[in-house]
């Protein structure tokens, strides 16, 4: 956990953001995320009612709501923020990019791994909605209000609200070709 990196990470990814000090006064993604981080090391130990009654409060004040029992990498980021809902068994890798209205959620009433995981370097766009332990795999990009309900290979671009795979592969000539599947 480097809050040194998370600002790093939110000054790279946030052209609107002018500094530091700025997005350390003003990003609710930031807030979140940090907040997150007590509330998970809080989950971690046991002290489960602590870290749910912090989550909440973080919730309270950001309006993004993160389970404290969430994995989270390094250099998340949240832009915007407002409606985010990562659910308990979400497990997110590093240099992953999140924006506002995002949900990993779950698809089953039960207290099993049901909520989706996140390879690293992959960006999820407003208003996307990743559902069940489906797997996302490295250097993904998630299209805005697409619907994910099954596991997306590495390297891949899914769009719209059926959401369509754009997989990219490398040619001999070193083009990127893509193929397109329907999930």
């Amino acid at each position: 956990m480097s809050f040194s990196e998370d600002l790093k990470a939110g000054i790279a990814r946030d052209p609107a953001t002018n500094s530091k000090l700025e997005l350390f006064l003003t990003s609710p993604g930031l807030h979140a995320i940090w907040m997150h981080r007590v509330s998970h090391l809080l989950w971690k130990a046991k002290r489960r009612i602590l870290a749910r009654m912090f989550s909440n409060w973080s919730r309270f004040l950001t309006g993004i709501e993160i389970h404290p029992g969430s994995t989270i990498g390094k250099r998340f980021v949240i832009d915007h923020g407002m409606g985010v809902v990562i659910g308990e068994t979400a497990i997110i890798g590093d240099d992953v990019l999140m924006y506002h209205g995002v949900t990993l959620g779950g698809k089953e009433n039960s207290a099993i791994d049901r909520h989706p995981v996140i390879g690293s370097h992959v960006v999820i766009g407003a208003g996307a909605k990743i559902i069940g332990r489906v797997t996302i795999g490295d250097n993904c990009y998630i299209g805005a209000n697409t619907v994910v309900t099954k596991d997306i290979p590495a390297g891949s671009t899914v769009v719209g609200e059926t959401g369509k795979i754009l997989s990219k592969k490398e040619a001999v000539s070193g083009h990127w070709v893509s193929q397109e599947y329907v999930i």
